[in-house]
């Protein structure tokens, strides 16, 4: 692991409370309902990053099968607390699961890796999906790679996602948006949003 991801996880782990309780509560069911929406009833879900746990709250309260997981030991903790199910301590790197999940929600979270570290752990995410499931994911809108505010963070344009989604051989791009930030105060920060799909395997008939 490296100095980038333990500092962020460090982060978290001390400001667990303030971020939870800053989280826990946002409305964010327009994004939640547009990635449901290519999901069919009781799809398994992996929630990689959970955080306060409120999305996998929602999930499940919509029928969902999910599974939870946070790099941070505290989050873990409170996530546990909310929601009621275990939620599994895991690094995003150590993603290991082949042809399980429908669905992956990464909500601003693989944000936190380097672009390195993003593209191998992106292919293992495209692994752990089943044909033809999806990704949601987000990162800060722009061109910033390193630390801010005690964090890692790469952010990306639609430009630089294309680019970077252009070397992982198993996943396209579906759907793209940007949205201001939904916490209070935030407005100002700009996300990209996507919805990518992983591709068909093309049958090769003699």
């Amino acid at each position: 692991m490296t100095n980038n991801n333990i500092n962020t996880l460090g982060y978290y782990d001390n400001h667990a409370d303030e971020f939870y309780n800053s989280t826990v509560n946002i409305e964010f069911s327009t994004t939640q309902n547009r990635f449901l929406s290519k999901l069919k009833k009781g799809s398994y879900i992996l929630d990689f990053g959970c955080g306060s746990g409120r999305d996998t709250k929602y999930f499940l309260e919509q029928g969902c099968r999910v599974d939870a997981i946070d790099g941070s030991a505290e989050l873990c903790r409170l996530a546990d607390e909310y929601i009621g199910i275990e939620v599994k301590k895991m690094f995003f790197q150590d993603l290991a699961e082949v042809d399980k999940y429908d669905g992956i929600w990464a909500c601003s979270s693989i944000l936190h890796l380097p672009i390195d570290e993003l593209k191998e752990v992106m292919k293992k995410m495209a692994a752990a999906l089943k044909e033809n499931g999806i990704i949601y994911t987000s990162f800060k809108y722009g061109f910033f790679a390193g630390e801010r505010n005690g964090r890692f963070f790469t952010d990306m344009t639609e430009e630089t996602f294309a680019e970077f989604i252009g070397e992982i051989e198993d996943l396209e791009v579906e759907e793209q948006w940007t949205t201001s930030d939904v916490r209070p105060g935030r407005g100002e920060e700009k996300w990209l949003n996507l919805i990518l799909r992983k591709k068909q395997k093309l049958l090769n008939y003699k």
